[in-house]
């Protein structure tokens, strides 16, 4: 009998290897906890039909010793805006709502590689545009803690299935906190790497210099496994980088010195997501490592910046979204019309927010004003995040200022936003970080995960695992 509540890769893999289950039983256990409750939560958009098929050659591999690794039969989801040759597509939209891949996302390629069974594909707001998956033209995503919750966003759908017990591990991708914020919310692991550390090659863009494919999991050492397989430059994404002699984490272990930006958490913070960021701060002490108050004088400018250069980076990449070379068309009297009247039914209404937003800010009068000024800036705020590092080995903040808020309670498009506060500077930056689970906070007769966010310099993803696994206690 699988207990599937007490598997991570690490031991599913050796229950696999010891031959204690199959890859195909391990497969049928998922299915069946998607088949009680996804109707309810809604976090996978489409089982796939060969995932026992998939699960039997991972048997077979496993078997007969051959071409096998730690993540050999390893069900897992897939968030819905990256490419899976052969399998739909849509990111959420209705505009993509009947396309297929024709080619592999390189995550996917590689992850083949390494034996993965792919369980199904998962909801995510509109072109990964939101932060509560809300914004799915195939509805809402709901958390597997409180009915009446959002998942978070805009990877809500791969931190539920996880959450729910729906596969190990997830994909999903993060462009100002869409892998660490769900993943909070819904009281697992999730990663943003290094810009570059991950191809995005075969990722449906939104802001091309801030998107990064980033691992779900229940522990650090998932998420570990999940990036190290994943990891490496690809001659398809000229952002990647060469990592040859990547650190392993355990190895080389920092000086503990952990940063806290005091000034910038203690404004606009729910009073218990405040209260759980001390007792993290004194359990932090407890194992050993030493906190520095630091000084980052212009994170405050990170949401004002981040909002300027995602809505203008995805206006341009919606752009290709036209109704002439794939996706839905409507008809129009002339092409323009046709360019219209498609754009007008396929794209829903945060994503034409954003569009509006993000065209105007590179039109003539404004790139100098608006774009220009943002990147400077951005590129301020990473000189203090270098400032900071050279006095501290990572820092650390609340990953969300509050716990999970009801469906339909941010209708307010700057209360959702200011939702990303403490998770866009690392995608500003290019820098990792992590959201690990921190504790929980009632909200009536709900129980809430809560998540702490850490952030570490341009490729010292090790030092993010080092102190996530020493908080959770992970042997």
């Amino acid at each position: 009998m699988i207990d599937i509540k007490k598997l991570d890769i690490k031991t599913a893999n050796k229950h696999l290897i010891e031959g204690d289950f199959s890859a195909v039983e391990l497969a049928e256990n998922c299915i069946k906890n998607i088949k009680e409750r996804n109707s309810e939560i809604n976090a996978y958009l489409e089982i796939y039909d060969d995932i026992l098929e998939k699960a039997a050659e991972a048997d077979d591999k496993i078997k007969n010793k051959k071409e096998i690794s730690i993540l050999t039969g390893i069900p897992l989801a897939l968030k819905d805006n990256i490419l899976y040759q052969g399998k739909r597509v849509t990111a959420g939209s209705k505009i993509l709502e009947n396309y297929t891949a024709i080619y592999d996302a390189t995550v996917i390629k590689k992850l083949k590689v390494a034996g993965v069974v792919f369980v199904g594909r998962t909801n995510l707001d509109e072109f990964a545009m939101g932060s509560s998956t809300e914004n799915s033209v195939f509805g809402v995503t709901k958390n597997p803690y409180d009915m009446e919750r959002v998942a978070g966003g805009s990877s809500g759908g791969s931190a539920a299935s996880v959450a729910f017990l729906g596969a190990l591990a997830a994909l999903g991708s993060d462009t100002g906190g869409s892998v660490r914020q769900p993943a909070s919310f819904c009281g697992v692991v999730g990663l943003k790497p290094t810009y570059g550390a991950v191809s995005r090659y075969g990722l449906i863009a939104m802001g091309s210099s801030l998107d990064q494919i980033g691992p779900i999991g229940k522990t650090v050492s998932d998420v570990e496994i999940i990036f190290n397989a994943i990891r490496g430059n690809d001659k398809m994404d000229s952002t990647s980088l060469f990592d040859k002699n990547p650190r392993i984490s355990g190895e080389d272990r920092e000086e503990k010195i952990i940063g806290i930006p005091t000034d910038f958490i203690s404004d606009g913070i729910d009073k218990d997501i405040f209260e759980n960021f001390n007792d993290s701060i004194e359990k932090l002490k407890s194992l050993g490592y030493k906190i520095k108050e630091i000084t980052l004088p212009n994170i405050k400018h990170s949401l004002a910046v981040y909002y300027i250069i995602m809505p203008a980076e995805a206006s341009t990449n919606l752009a290709r979204f036209d109704g002439v070379r794939y996706g839905l068309r409507k008809e129009g009297t002339d092409m323009t019309e046709d360019y219209f009247e498609t754009r007008e039914a396929g794209f829903g209404i945060e994503v034409k927010r954003r569009i509006v937003l993000g065209t105007h800010i590179l039109s003539s009068g404004y790139y100098e004003a608006y774009y220009n000024k943002a990147n400077a800036v951005r590129n301020i705020i990473k000189s203090d995040f270098d400032k900071a590092f050279s006095e501290v080995s990572a820092v650390i903040t609340p990953t969300t200022p509050t716990p999970a808020f009801k469906i339909g309670e941010k209708s307010n498009p700057l209360s959702m936003y200011l939702a990303d506060i403490f998770t866009v500077p690392a995608n500003l930056t290019g820098m990792p970080a992590i959201s690990i689970p921190s504790g929980i906070v009632a909200r009536g007769q709900a129980k809430l995960p809560v998540g702490l966010q850490i952030m570490t310099p341009y490729m010292k993803e090790d030092i993010l695992f080092n102190i996530g696994r020493d908080f959770l206690d992970e042997k």
